[in-house]
């Protein structure tokens, strides 16, 4: 397998998108508007993008800018859980006949979301995909975004493989596609049989069910959450679907703001990390489950874009290629960012720039506590506020109610902070190192030379963690994301 023979540059990135036509699932959330302005930016010579955007693209352009965006933008009233993308047949043919590029970003990131949903939008939407990008005849790429994390819970370095049909990441298990879509529709089938009670009641006694079930198959085969688990089986279809495609996965890890363009500390949708960010500028979170010594995988969402565009470019018309090339668009091989860089980052921020309460008033700024196992942290939880809670519920009660918004208030904080542990515990005690040898052998070929160079840079060697934490990236939750 070739990954990216030739020398590449500015110039052959963007020329290669002079005159193409790209599709892009997903591209009204993060890495999707990235990638749109970006393109469109960089290449106004683009045919035609098939969806949405953003800032410096209208600086550029100026009063064309709308003009711009009529000519290339298209915006399409489908959706890849339906087959045909739910699109009418001659809007599917027209656009079947037009595109060169396919890049599905479309995903639901919900750790613990429904397990319909989740399949729905991150198995048959690939498949869904795949069946259109075998009636488009200018194919030259696919792309599909997936996330470092399908690898499960693992130790060691976590190679940049393709995942086999069938694999699963516990021993005496096969994973079966097709049968999980079958165990849903089931599911859903004997929900509605045994369901007497109201609609209100009925849809919420299913959201809850399929939650359940989501994590309950995610993790008896070895994975720690329905998110990750999904996105591991729409790589396992899109393997067996792909044919002689040109195909590409990149997978990127905790995907953070922007670091360089077109905005520094743009993001939106809230991140692993973020939300202890958020939960700490808003006095919500006083201690966590975590090793200050464990490395953090992120990477910022423009270098991640950077990565993509380059890949396309390098790996486009290589058809049949014996193994999908995989990318693993990640930082803790080459440039590893512990939780502490993170968690002084912060401190530093926030004694810097103090927060200021409703009235007026500094709010100060607390030392966090972290527990470095989970029994301890419990153990933590349940003397410092449990225990204290259900004291002062009683008081509440015998008081007629006086204490309510005290234990209220209270009582919120609590189940924020365990929430948290539940969600996002498994990253904070991530062992993993992902190897990234692919993408290296691509950043080898890369020229640097100019200041277009620059702005394909996707090497996590050139960031400063420190100096991103603390000038950009909490700066630009607080602004973006913490209303």
């Amino acid at each position: 397998m070739m990954y990216g023979a030739d020398s590449m540059d500015a110039a052959r990135i963007v020329g290669y998108f002079k005159g193409k036509s790209i599709l892009i699932t997903g591209s009204t959330g993060f890495l999707g508007k990235i990638l749109v302005e970006k393109i469109l930016r960089v290449q106004p010579d683009a045919h035609k993008l098939y969806l949405l955007l953003f800032g410096l693209l209208r600086e550029k352009h100026g009063d064309g800018f709308q003009q711009l965006i009529q000519e290339k933008v298209v915006a399409l009233p489908g959706d890849i859980i339906y087959e045909n993308l739910g699109l009418e047949a001659p809007m599917l043919k027209d656009l079947a006949e037009e595109v060169d590029i396919i890049v599905n970003i479309a995903a639901t990131t919900n750790f613990y979301g429904r397990y319909d949903v989740s399949l729905d939008v991150n198995v048959l939407g690939v498949k869904h995909l795949c069946h259109f990008a075998k009636q488009c005849p200018r194919l030259k790429m696919f792309m599909q975004v997936s996330t470092a994390y399908v690898c499960g819970d693992r130790e060691g370095l976590i190679l940049e493989k393709p995942i086999n049909p069938g694999e699963s990441l516990r021993e005496g298990t096969y994973l079966d596609v097709d049968a999980e879509l079958r165990l849903v529709r089931e599911a859903k089938k004997e929900l509605m049989m045994n369901c007497s009670s109201s609609d209100g009641d009925a849809r919420k006694t299913e959201r809850k069910a399929m939650k359940e079930l989501g994590l309950q198959r995610a993790r008896h085969f070895g994975w720690s959450n329905t998110y990750v688990f999904t996105k591991a089986m729409g790589e396992m279809l899109l393997g067996q679907l792909r044919g002689d495609m040109p195909v590409v996965i990149m997978r990127p890890s905790i995907i953070t703001s922007v670091r360089a363009d077109p905005l520094p500390g743009w993001m939106q949708g809230t991140r692993t990390i973020d939300t202890l960010i958020i939960g700490y500028a808003k006095q919500n979170l006083s201690c966590f489950l975590g090793d200050l010594s464990v490395v953090v995988d992120v990477i910022p969402g423009d270098m991640v874009v950077n990565a993509m565009m380059a890949a396309m470019v390098a790996h486009s018309e290589e058809k049949g290629a014996a193994v999908v090339p995989v990318y693993h668009a990640t930082s803790s091989l080459r440039n590893p960012a512990t939780y502490s860089v993170l968690y002084e980052a912060g401190r530093r921020h926030f004694y810097e720039n103090p927060r200021v309460g409703k009235n007026g008033e500094v709010v100060p700024t607390i030392e966090m506590r972290f527990f470095t196992t989970i029994a301890r942290f419990h153990l933590y939880m349940l003397l410092t506020f449990k225990l204290p809670l259900e004291i002062l519920h009683l008081v509440n009660v015998l008081l007629c109610g006086l204490l309510s918004r005290l234990y209220n208030d209270l009582n919120r904080k609590y189940k924020f902070v365990m929430h948290l542990v539940d969600v996002y515990g498994p990253f904070a005690f991530f062992n993993g190192c992902f190897d990234d040898m692919n993408l290296e052998r691509l950043r080898l070929k890369m020229a640097m030379k100019t200041s277009e160079d620059h702005l394909f840079n996707f090497d996590p060697k050139t960031i400063d963690w420190d100096d991103y934490f603390t000038k950009i990236h909490i700066p630009g939750v607080l602004k973006y994301l913490c209303k």
